[in-house]
């Protein structure tokens, strides 16, 4: 993997981070009624799937090792 392609996956990996921590501060803030129970599902939901692809773009920057 080129430093360029590395650089690209860093940027991105900062941008997923970024939207994770504001969904996250969404849910803290959002009221806990049960109006918005089905918005703050949607949320988490949303905060998970971040929380996967931040774990998929810090992997493709760890080396692979051969054992």
């Amino acid at each position: 993997m080129t430093e360029v392609e590395k650089q690209k996956i860093r940027e991105k990996l900062e941008i997923v981070k970024q939207e994770h921590m504001d969904l996250d501060d969404a849910i803290h803030h959002t009221p806990k009624t049960i109006h918005t129970q089905l918005q703050i599902s949607r949320l988490k939901k949303k905060k998970l799937l971040l929380k996967d692809e931040i774990i998929k773009l810090e992997n493709c920057l760890i080396p692979d090792i051969i054992a």
